[in-house]
């Protein structure tokens, strides 16, 4: 017994004595994690904000940042530390550090460093993978190899297009879901947005139109519709990650998000093989462009083309970025129009001045529709689809900026350390919007500055004349987001012939009456990321202008 009791207090000083030099390990790291920054002010806590455990909570002072800190935060860290670089640095389960940045002129630098400098960090791209290797989950010559394939698809040809099949939707839904309603009442704006952007990216995408009433109906051969497939993957995509395929039949949201996998990868192994099985040369879709693309014949010897798992994987990427981040936009433009009507009747205006004859608005005049493209803008600058943007420092180096005081600071950034393009902290900083809480698609009508803008990632700009005096700046950047155009012919398409004939509220509901106008703006625009910045619930009334 006693030999026992000696060999537990034995085994409880070794465990003591292990944890004990482990925490010391970690103290020494973190120390010379702040060391190596300088000491630069920021967030100092014990869960880094990256891990799996950081993200259960909500941001809780000294314990973690929480999953949506940029978000919810915006440009109020940087104002309170008086300058647009922040640090943060986590004591467990190891000494992580990062730098927040919402300077434009070092966000540039980042974006347009060659000879990869800043990397993207890969690894935290995972979850993008599923369905294959493909244009955001890639670097370098890799990525310069995705892009030359993909970039035929986003021609002015097929821009043409997305402006079309989006007028055609929006009109079948005006003659077909709501034929003779007056008023129309949407329980959650997504409800409407997300099949609107679903048909858009399949028709002029995919080549796929599919109406209203055919939306719920499942395909031959499958167990949900594409849309439900395509939903409950974007919603889900973290169960995948995380939970193992054995264990995927647990519980029936697991079984459910299994299903959805399975039938969205069916979907787009059936969208190739029937496309391949046509002649696809004189179709504008992206689906015809990125094979055609990737035929032998329009390949150079040394250039590899896509595998059918690759393919897979940029369709996906394509689906998701062409349809969710589009939807989530217009919701929220929707209800930005709705909280401020002023602004809503000054686009009417705006419309009936182009169409003054009340026509159907073709894709020749969306330069002249400024004011619909201006609102799309704004809430896209309001809320961006993703909030953050990774990077990671290859080598030792320095950034230089101008804190509140005007006085030029030196950020020291040693090689290895994770760098966060912060989203919202750029697109809230009032150096370069003023006042940016406050709803003005105006800003977007003169002359903005573009590198604040970051929406669809970063870019130059190049001012293309066309024809007259109008110019449109078209994105030239490194690695800009290639289906930009593509986004904005459709929201500014959907924008247009909405208000042109309906009138956006906001639905009262019972349970709110009472509320001040700030609680219901509060209350419908509040959002959170799960993908992409998404809004709560929405609720909105379309009445028919008369």
């Amino acid at each position: 017994m006693i030999v026992t009791g000696l060999s537990l207090e034995t085994l409880s000083i070794l465990v003591g004595s292990v944890a004990a030099l482990h925490a010391l390990q970690l103290f020494v790291d973190f120390r010379r994690l702040l060391a190596s920054i300088h000491h630069l002010p920021g967030y100092r806590t014990i869960l880094g904000s990256s891990t799996v455990l950081g993200n259960l909570f909500p941001p809780i002072p000294l314990l973690t940042l929480g999953h949506d800190h940029s978000w919810l935060s915006k440009h109020g860290p940087f104002a309170e530390k008086g300058l647009d670089i922040i640090s943060t640095a986590a004591w467990w389960p190891k000494a992580v550090g990062s730098l927040l940045i919402a300077d434009v002129n070092v966000i540039k630098d980042i974006v347009w460093s060659r000879g990869e400098r800043f990397p993207k960090p890969l690894g935290k791209y995972t979850i993008l993978t599923f369905f294959g290797e493909n244009i955001i989950v890639s670097e370098g010559n890799e990525w310069k190899r995705y892009r030359k394939i993909v970039a035929p698809a986003f021609s002015e040809r097929n821009n043409r297009l997305v402006w079309d099949a989006t007028i055609q939707i929006m009109l079948d839904l005006f003659d077909t879901m709501w034929a003779g309603q007056e008023e129309v009442v949407v329980d959650h704006s997504v409800d409407l947005t997300f099949p609107i952007a679903l048909f858009v990216i399949g028709a002029a995408g995919f080549g796929r139109p599919i109406s209203w009433k055919e939306d719920t109906v499942v395909t031959l051969g499958h167990q949900l519709t594409l849309k439900d497939a395509l939903r409950t993957v974007t919603q889900d995509l973290t169960i995948k990650l995380l939970v193992p395929r054995w264990a995927m039949g647990l519980t029936k949201r697991f079984r459910r998000a299994r299903l959805a996998f399975d039938e969205l990868h069916q979907y787009l192994k059936e969208m190739i093989h029937e496309r391949r099985g046509s002649q696809y040369e004189d179709n504008n879709d992206l689906l015809s462009s990125l094979l055609s693309a990737n035929d032998g014949d329009n390949l150079s010897k040394s250039e590899v083309k896509l595998s059918d798992s690759e393919l897979i994987g940029n369709i996906f990427i394509f689906l998701v970025a062409g349809h969710e981040t589009t939807a989530h936009a217009l919701s929220f433009a929707f209800a930005l129009l709705a909280l401020h009507p002023d602004k809503q009747e000054e686009m009417y205006q705006h419309i009936k001045r182009v169409l003054p004859d009340g026509r159907i608005p073709t894709y020749d005049d969306m330069l002249s529709l400024a004011y619909s493209s201006a609102v799309f803008n704004e809430a896209l600058r309001m809320f961006p689809p993703v909030c953050i943007v990774p990077k990671t420092s290859a080598e030792d180096t320095t950034f230089t900026l101008t804190d509140a005081n005007g006085t030029l600071k030196t950020v020291v950034v040693p090689k290895g350390l994770d760098l966060t393009l912060d989203v919202p902290g750029l697109h809230y900083n009032p150096k370069y919007w003023e006042d940016p809480f406050t709803f003005k698609p105006e800003r977007f009508l003169g002359d903005w500055n573009r590198d604040a803008f970051f929406a669809f990632s970063g870019g130059k700009y190049l001012n293309i004349f066309l024809g007259t005096s109008l110019k449109m700046p078209i994105p030239i950047g490194y690695r800009g987001c290639v289906g930009r155009k593509f986004a904005e012919a459709e929201g500014a398409a959907v924008l247009t012939i909405l208000i042109s004939r309906y009138i956006i509220s906001i639905k009262d509901e019972p349970q709110f009456v009472g509320e001040t106008y700030e609680q219901r703006k509060a209350r419908v625009l509040d959002a959170r990321s799960i993908l992409t910045l998404a809004p709560t619930r929405l609720p909105l009334v379309f009445r028919r202008r008369t």
